[in-house]
């Protein structure tokens, strides 16, 4: 039996998604508290593998399981042995041929940057944060050029392992709301850093030290080198994955979950 999972989580209280010798990621703390309950080791495959300091409001999974479990067992029950900081919003029974990371359509992320004189304090690890003047309106007229198939070697991390830098974005958006600046982007895949590397340039236009045609530079440039440095994790989150409609998926297994408004 193959099951999917939505799952969220805190990114800023573990080392990124993917398992690791030392047992402090989402994978593993998962994997340990489904084996509790399926009572054999289990092995997650998720949408998409998040860096250390990345969120989840949506992340999608699927396991594999010769278990025979009521669903609810797989969210409470797997809840009552993760930490504070990851749990599972929901579990439902797919065919074999569902595959998180390979069936999915598209990944929505929100980029939510504190925008104030001052550090956040409660909200540290949740936000990015930066201080003086940035100027929402050029960031979204630099992002415009962003949206379509492009190649995005510029905002590729040097050790990303796609095997192409080419990726179709479907849309991008760029708002304040009071002190925070929220960076909504949507596409097919991203590459590694891809969405850090991008808010880095953005805020660069934002606060002056670039005019916004230097993003649709950047792009055709195909240079990392000349691009903003890598901006935080910290307001990185992932807010749902898109499936075609034959998987019985919450949200109609199209989109799982909009990028609502993450703010306290």
């Amino acid at each position: 039996m193959r099951v999917a999972i939505g799952i969220e989580y805190a990114g800023n209280a573990f080392e990124g998604w993917q398992t690791q010798p030392h047992g402090r990621t989402v994978q593993d703390a998962l994997e340990a508290a489904l084996a509790q309950i399926a009572q054999h080791p289990v092995k997650l495959v998720c949408a998409g593998r998040t860096d250390t300091g990345v969120h989840a409001t949506t992340q999608i999974a699927h396991f594999d399981t010769q278990a025979r479990r009521p669903l609810e067992a797989w969210v409470r029950g797997v809840n009552s042995h993760l930490p504070a900081s990851v749990g599972v919003l929901w579990a439902v029974e797919v065919d074999d041929e569902f595959h998180a990371r390979f069936s999915a359509e598209s990944r929505r992320y929100r980029y939510v940057l504190l925008n104030r004189r001052v550090r956040p304090g409660l909200l540290g690890g949740r936000v990015g944060w930066t201080h003086g003047a940035v100027d929402e309106r050029a960031m979204a007229e630099a992002a415009t050029c962003l949206v379509g198939e492009h190649d995005f070697t510029s905002f590729r991390a040097a050790e990303c392992q796609a095997r192409s830098p080419v990726r179709l974005m479907h849309s991008v958006a760029v708002s304040r709301q009071g002190d925070f600046l929220l960076f909504d982007f949507h596409a097919n895949a991203f590459l590694h850093h891809m969405i850090r590397n991008l808010v880095g340039s953005l805020v660069f236009v934002g606060k002056g030290r670039r005019p916004a045609g230097w993003m649709r530079e950047l792009l055709a440039a195909c240079n990392r080198t000349l691009a903003a440095p890598t901006f935080a994790p910290d307001g990185l989150y992932l807010c749902g994955v898109e499936y075609p409609e034959r998987w019985p998926l919450p949200g109609g297994g199209r989109i799982i979950a909009a990028p609502q408004l993450l703010l306290p």
